[in-house]
C-alpha cells in the first residue's frame, strides 16, 4: 500500500493531506470497512493481477488512424517497434462492427457498437485478432480490450430481440441522458438478462481470444454491483487487468477494478503550465487522488488520450513546453502511466473522431525519450504500480514553482525535480533525508544530494534522480 509522508509543504497541502485521509477513513467505516467489521461481512478483494502488471505500462492503440490500411495486419507490423518502446499492455480501442443506423460521420464512433462479439471487418477478421494475440503474448505483450457497456449501437440485434433491455421514455429507446450522443442507445441495467448477456460476451473474448483484460467505458455510469459481479466471474476464467474509465467513485476499485483514470492529475498538469503557478496544486493534487484509493489499486496517469487529443486539444496545445516535464511526471509519480498512439511521433494535431485521419509517423525522435521513461519505470521498483510500488514523500524547497517529491521502496530511491515557471530558476533543497550520492537517469552522472543542496532548473525543465 502507498504511504505518504508530507514534509515541509505550507499548511494549505497539510490539510488536504489530512482531510483525505479523514474523508476516507469515514466514508470506509460507513460502508463497512473498519476494523470493528464483522469478518463474515467484508467485501472480498480486489483480485490481484499477475505479477506481469507491476512494472508496466499501457499503450493506447487507435486502429484505425494507425496506419493508412487502418488495419489489424498492418498495426502488426509495428509490434517490434512497440516491443523496443518498452510498452507492455496494449489497449486498443473497441474493435467491434460499427453501427450504421444513426451514425455520425461517414465511419462512425468506435464507441457505437454493432455487436458486441463481432470484429469490425474493416480491421479484418476475428480469426485473424485471435493469432495475433497469440503472437502479441510470445512476444511479451498483453492484451486488453476496450469495452462499451452503457449503450450500443441502434443496429444491434438486442434492440430487435430485446428491446427491453434498453432505457425508455413513453416506450421509446433513448440515447444516454445527458449527452449528445445520439448515434447510442442507453442500455437498462435494471434488466438482470440483459446484466448476464453482457457478462457472456465479456467472457467470450477471454475464453476463446485470451485477452488479459478490458478498460472499462463511462464505467461510472453502469451500477456498482453489476460490476462487482462480473470482475468476480470474469477474474474465475483468468486473471485479468481491470481498468474503469472513471476519476471519481471509487467505489468501483473496491472489488470490481485494479485502476481508474487520474482526470484530476490531468487536469492540475493542463492548469499548472500557464501562469507560472506554484507547484503546490499538483503537491495536494498528488497528495489527495492517492489517499483515496484502497489498498492495491492505484490510478492510470496520462498526458492525453483518444478523448483529449480529439476534443480538448494535442498535448502541446495544453500543456506547451511543460509537455515533457509533464510526460516525465506521470513515470514518476504513483500509478501506472499510459502513452497514446503517436505520442512518440510527437503527435500535433487533433485527430478526426468519425473520419479517417492517419497518424504521422515521419519523426519518431521522442520516441527514445518516452522509451528511457518506460525503462527508468521497470528498473527502480519505487516507481513500479500499485502496492508493488514505493512510499512517496514530498519535498520542500525554497522556489514554490519547483515540484519535488521521492520516491522509496527498500533501498530504491527516485527524486523528480520539475520547474514550473517559464525561466530558469535557482533553489536549494530542504529537510532533505537520505543525503547520498544519486544517480542522473540518462547520464548516469553521479551528484551529491543533501539538504541545503543548491540547484537550477531551466524554464520547465526537470530532473530524475536515482539511488539503490
Amino acid at each position: 500500500m502507498l504511504t505518504f509522508i508530507l514534509t515541509g509543504c505550507q499548511t494549505s497541502v497539510e490539510d488536504i493531506y489530512e482531510q483525505a485521509v479523514v474523508e476516507t477513513t469515514e466514508e470506509k467505516v460507513e460502508e463497512g470497512q473498519g476494523d470493528d467489521q464483522d469478518p463474515e461481512m467484508q467485501k472480498e478483494p480486489v483480485v490481484e493481477p499477475s505479477h506481469w502488471i507491476d512494472d508496466a505500462t499501457i499503450y493506447e492503440v487507435n486502429l484505425r488512424q494507425y496506419t493508412p490500411e487502418g488495419t489489424l495486419a498492418a498495426f502488426e507490423e509495428e509490434l517490434p517497434r512497440l516491443q523496443t518502446l518498452g510498452v507492455e499492455i496494449l489497449w486498443f480501442m473497441p474493435i467491434h462492427p460499427i453501427s450504421l443506423e444513426k451514425r455520425k460521420g461517414s465511419l462512425g464512433s468506435y464507441y457505437a457498437v454493432a455487436d458486441y462479439k463481432g470484429f469490425n471487418p474493416e480491421y479484418g477478421s476475428l480469426e485473424a485478432f485471435k493469432d495475433f494475440v497469440d503472437k502479441a503474448h510470445d512476444m511479451g505483450f498483453k492484451i486488453i480490450l476496450d469495452w462499451v457497456p452503457n449503450h450500443t449501437g441502434w443496429d444491434h440485434q438486442w434492440i430487435t430481440d430485446h428491446p427491453d433491455w434498453y432505457t425508455q421514455v413513453g416506450d421509446v429507446i433513448i440515447h444516454p441522458a445527458g449527452t449528445d450522443w445520439t448515434d447510442v442507445a442507453d442500455l437498462n441495467y435494471d434488466n438482470p438478462d440483459m446484466r448476464a448477456e453482457m457478462i457472456a460476451d465479456m467472457a467470450f473474448w477471454v475464453e476463446e481470444v485470451d485477452v488479459d483484460g478490458f478498460r472499462c467505458d463511462v464505467a461510472g455510469s453502469v451500477p456498482t454491483d453489476f460490476w462487482n459481479v462480473a470482475s468476480k466471474e470474469l477474474n474465475a476464467i483468468k486473471p485479468l487487468f481491470m481498468l474503469a474509465e472513471d476519476g471519481s467513485n471509487f467505489s468501483l476499485l473496491e472489488e470490481a477494478f485494479d485502476a481508474n483514470y487520474s482526470w484530476n492529475l490531468m487536469n492540475t498538469m493542463n492548469e499548472s503550465v500557464y501562469g507560472n503557478q506554484s507547484a503546490n496544486s499538483l503537491k495536494s493534487d498528488l497528495i489527495r487522488l492517492i489517499a483515496l484509493y484502497p489498498e492495491g489499486t492505484y490510478p492510470m496517469n496520462f498526458v492525453t488520450n483518444h478523448d483529449e487529443n480529439s476534443w480538448n486539444g494535442t498535448a502541446f496545445e495544453r500543456l506547451g513546453e511543460g509537455k515533457n516535464m509533464m510526460e516525465a511526471l506521470i513515470f514518476v509519480a504513483p500509478g501506472i502511466p499510459m502513452i497514446y498512439s503517436g505520442q512518440e511521433a510527437s503527435l500535433d494535431k487533433r485527430l478526426l473522431f468519425f473520419e479517417k485521419d492517419e497518424i504521422d509517423w515521419s519523426d519518431l525522435r521522442h520516441q527514445d525519450f518516452l522509451s528511457n521513461l518506460v525503462q527508468l519505470k521497470k528498473d527502480n521498483p519505487a516507481l513500479w504500480n500499485g502496492a508493488t510500488g514505493g512510499d512517496i514523500k514530498i519535498i520542500k524547497t525554497t522556489d514554490k514553482h519547483i515540484l519535488t517529491f521521492i520516491r522509496t521502496k527498500g533501498d530504491n530511491r527516485v527524486l523528480y525535480v520539475g520547474n514550473l515557471k517559464d525561466e530558469p530558476v535557482s533553489f536549494k533543497l530542504k529537510e532533505f533525508e537520505g543525503s547520498g550520492s544519486f544517480e542522473h537517469y540518462l547520464s548516469q552522472e553521479l551528484v551529491e544530494l543533501t539538504k541545503g543542496t543548491e540547484m537550477t532548473l531551466e524554464g520547465f525543465g526537470f530532473e530524475i534522480y536515482t539511488m539503490d
